[in-house]
């Protein structure tokens, strides 16, 4: 009864986050771990804008765009060298300052909180830990147990578990990838400049904010979520 009478004063009751350069401070160190992994194996090391650009895509996913030149049957081992840098230095970053008052602000309104996101399972699940955000979420999804970015499937499966409707979710990320998700499923949007992907290619995926800090996207939440 309370989250039904909450909803009318609500403008979306399914919040999903992307995490990383969305949540955590982490796409420096991805950027320097894909080019790490591949340097390792012999690749041509990508730029950083292109390293950068397939962050929040499945781990796989992303190692074969940054490094085309790469063969498949050398791919568990980019993988494998990209995990064990990040494992190497992933006690080094943390969440974005503000983003802890943000979400217990949104989880006392009601809101469903969720993530949608490029890690593993296992990554998911250390962040959290490590975060110290274990029970905060209500949901998530991971690229190793569905569909990666831009494919819907991520949303399409959160809202069925919740029984929440398309204009009734709001997807929040860093990446082109992750708002081209939510314009594939039909949710409404919101960018952050300060992650991995300059802002200007988000105007063309219909973001209803950009936000380039997170206490802008903490003022737009309280005001228009």
């Amino acid at each position: 009864m309370l989250h039904t009478e909450m909803s009318r004063s609500r403008r979306f009751d399914l919040i999903a986050f992307d995490w990383d350069g969305t949540l955590f401070d982490s796409t420096a160190l991805i950027q320097r771990c894909i080019q790490n992994a591949v340097r390792d194996v012999g690749g041509v090391v990508p730029s950083d804008r292109d390293a950068s650009y397939v962050i929040g895509l499945g781990l796989m996913q992303a190692l074969a765009h940054a490094a085309p030149d790469v063969p498949i049957d050398r791919y568990p081992e980019l993988g494998a060298r990209y995990r064990h840098h990040y494992i190497e230095n992933k006690h080094s970053i943390s969440l974005f300052e503000g983003v802890s008052p943000m979400l217990n602000d949104l989880k006392s309104r009601q809101h469903w909180l969720t993530v949608a996101t490029g890690k593993t399972r296992s990554g998911l699940d250390d962040a959290l830990q490590s975060a110290e955000l274990q029970g905060l979420f209500d949901g998530s999804r991971t690229a190793d147990e569905t569909a990666s970015k831009p494919n819907p499937r991520m949303l399409q499966e959160l809202m069925a578990e919740f029984g929440v409707t398309v204009d009734r979710t709001l997807m929040i990320g860093d990446t082109t990838h992750d708002l081209q998700m939510a314009l594939n499923a039909g949710c409404p949007s919101v960018g952050v400049s300060y992650g991995a992907h300059e802002p200007d290619a988000f105007h063309a995926l219909r973001p209803r904010f950009i936000a380039h800090s997170v206490r802008e996207l903490h003022d737009w939440l309280l005001r228009h979520a």
